[in-house]
């Protein structure tokens, strides 16, 4: 054993940028996402008795982080990004070593044509195409502790934003998109110190531009555009 991560699996989610993915798995249910195993990992043994767990473990790498130097302090989000605190006191992805860990509902276990398996999970917080390392079952007896403290990560739980979606735009998306996009949308992808009340931001969402502003205490959607149609361009 030369001590060498290997992909065993790639997720495939609605995210194709790091905009709009929320901080922690598990803070918008709704959010859906397809493991597709690879290699010698592409076999129903590899996974057989899975389907007896409702949560997993996911191990898997930050494929899109560049490296600014290794840095001892992170400014986490939920202080502002003002205050910044130990790299190990934080989650944050820039990390001595580029490896994220999420838990996420196991909601279906699919087999393609080939008798390939592929896990429909929910809750994940990843990027479309993310390299699993490692998959492993919950088990709530020993990794759930309600007592636990949770430090500035716990007081600040409850943050989110007011969402308005006219109508009128919530129709331009399939409808079994339009209640994740508000979830999502509600957990205010801004950043803590881009928080510009006078901008358009636009979050890539399964091949869609979800353009919105904040306005007051909400966040408002304004346009809703499929990045393949004719003229669309990113907003700067």
């Amino acid at each position: 054993m030369n001590g060498s991560l290997v992909i065993v699996a790639r997720i495939h989610t609605e995210f194709t940028e790091k905009f709009g993915i929320p901080r922690q798995s598990g803070l918008v249910g709704s959010l859906r996402g397809e493991i597709h195993f690879e290699g010698e990992f592409r076999n129903p043994d590899a996974v057989r008795g899975i389907e007896e767990y409702s949560h997993l473990w996911l191990l898997w790498g930050f494929s899109q982080i560049k490296k600014d130097g290794r840095s001892l302090t992170a400014a986490p989000p939920r202080l502002g990004g003002k205050e910044r605190k130990g790299i190990f006191a934080t989650r944050s992805p820039f990390r001595p070593n580029a490896i994220g860990l999420s838990s996420v509902r196991l909601e279906e276990i699919r087999y393609e044509g080939n008798g390939e398996p592929v896990l429909i999970v929910a809750g994940a917080d990843l990027l479309d195409g993310t390299p699993i390392y490692d998959i492993k079952p919950y088990l709530p007896y020993t990794d759930s502790h309600p007592e636990a403290r949770g430090s500035f990560g716990e007081a600040h739980k409850a943050d989110c934003i007011r969402v308005v979606f006219p109508e009128e735009l919530q129709r331009q998306l399939p409808e079994h998109l339009r209640q994740t996009v508000c979830e999502v949308l509600s957990q205010d992808p801004r950043a803590a110190y881009n928080k510009k009340t006078d901008y358009v931001y636009g979050m890539s969402f399964a091949g869609y531009d979800i353009r919105f502003a904040a306005e007051g205490d909400a966040l408002i959607v304004k346009e809703i555009t499929d990045r393949q149609a004719s003229g669309w361009e990113r907003i700067k």
